[in-house]
């Protein structure tokens, strides 16, 4: 079969696509004949070696798949040959045949298509996770989103509104507002390091911000934390700015507020059944039409450096998918 292989820790450039041997079927995992591949930004970790999982060398980066199981390992007995499914695998997802645990492998209902399951899963799975179990959001509290055009964000828009929320779109450009606005955004703001902090408070009336999503990190994070209201969330879900940020722990301890990790490939490996029911309910929301996934561009596998390049410079809004087989 062929994959993207990272054989060696670096930049873009040191990926190769060429054949490479799947190793053969655990007993709890199953292999999938992959149709569509997400792309999402700790890909571009992964194959640097900074992100919070490192695989053996060689390894393929790519992080949820659609497919068609081929073959089951003998403890699995939720799935079978020939059905559709969706995997979080974290790496490997970059090929024509994946092997995924059957822990993260959920069937994908008749009515959702492979491009649109290969779209969902680390990005709304991973808001479900932040919304439900980490910030326990409720009906009319209001949310802001850093970086709210790209994956993470686009579902978090949807995925917000569906349980209630009021929606504060943060992003870069008029364009990724204008997204942001067709996708139910209530209110959207243009944002920057030094207008962020006064822009939340006067979209809330000087009340703040109930929930932060934060998928940007860097500059943005704590003038966002001054804005956040009393008991508020703020909800670490990535760095997409390339740098960590440091917060003044008076912080929290002044506006009575959370700062929360959500670390999406952590929860589903330690509390399985608890994502499995987060997932099922996504699934449904998707047949119902209650959300569905922005997928800008779709690229043959055999280029998806260009895609991982986009995402790495925060050109995408929404989702960038790869077309596998």
């Amino acid at each position: 079969m062929k994959a993207l292989l990272v054989e060696k820790l670096g930049n873009l450039e040191t990926l190769v696509y060429r054949e490479h041997q799947l190793a053969p079927v655990g007993s709890n995992n199953l292999i999938i004949e992959a149709k569509y591949a997400g792309v999402n930004f700790p890909d571009t970790l992964i194959i640097r070696g900074k992100y919070q999982f490192q695989p053996k060398i060689p390894f393929s980066p790519g992080g949820e798949i659609a497919g068609i199981v081929k073959e089951v390992g003998s403890k699995v007995t939720d799935f079978k040959k020939g059905d559709r499914v969706i995997a979080g695998t974290t790496w490997g997802a970059f090929a024509e045949e994946v092997q995924s645990f059957d822990y993260n492998t959920h069937k994908l209902p008749d009515e959702v298509s492979f491009k649109e399951g290969a779209a969902v899963l680390m990005t709304h799975g991973t808001i479900m996770h932040a919304l439900k179990n980490r910030a326990k959001i409720q009906p009319n509290e209001t949310m802001a989103i850093l970086g709210a055009a790209g994956g993470i964000g686009t579902a978090a828009i949807q995925i917000g509104k569906a349980m209630g929320a009021k929606i504060i779109a943060c992003a870069s450009t008029d364009e990724k507002l204008a997204l942001c606005k067709l996708l139910g955004a209530d209110k959207i703001h243009k944002y920057s390091p030094k207008t962020i902090k006064s822009s939340l408070k006067g979209l809330t009336e000087g009340k703040g911000v109930n929930v932060i999503v934060d998928t940007v990190g860097g500059d943005y994070s704590e003038p966002a934390f001054r804005a956040i209201a009393p008991m508020g969330r703020h909800l670490i879900v990535g760095f997409t700015s390339g740098t960590v940020p440091a917060i003044p722990w008076n912080l929290p301890l002044l506006k009575s507020a959370s700062i929360v990790g959500v670390f999406w490939s952590d929860f589903f490996r330690r509390y399985p059944l608890e994502n499995k029911k987060n997932i099922h309910e996504l699934m449904k929301m998707l047949k119902k039409g209650i959300i569905k996934p922005v997928i800008e561009e779709i690229i043959p596998l055999a280029q998806a450096k260009t895609a991982l390049e986009k995402i790495e410079n925060r050109q995408a809004k929404g989702k960038i998918i790869l077309k596998i087989n």
